[in-house]
């Protein structure tokens, strides 16, 4: 069998490099979208979904507490 050959340092490098590059042009996308959503009227939207699915599942936990404990029993 033939042994891998390693890359050289400075060609690993330059694909960190560029992998580091991708990321940061990457992120910098997401946080313009999520500006755009968090300066226009959607965040107020957003908030009030989030609140009323907060309380929704928050009683559907407290129910199914309850229900397994009673079905436990003592």
């Amino acid at each position: 069998m033939r042994k891998r050959e390693r890359q050289p340092a400075a060609e690993r490098d330059d694909l960190k490099e560029t992998i580091m590059l991708y990321y940061a042009a990457l992120f910098f996308v997401i946080a313009l979208v999520a500006a755009l959503f968090g300066f226009g009227g959607i965040a107020a939207g957003a908030a009030s979904i989030a609140k009323v699915l907060f309380f929704i599942f928050l009683v559907l936990f407290v129910v199914s507490l309850i229900a397994g404990t009673l079905r436990r029993g003592p």
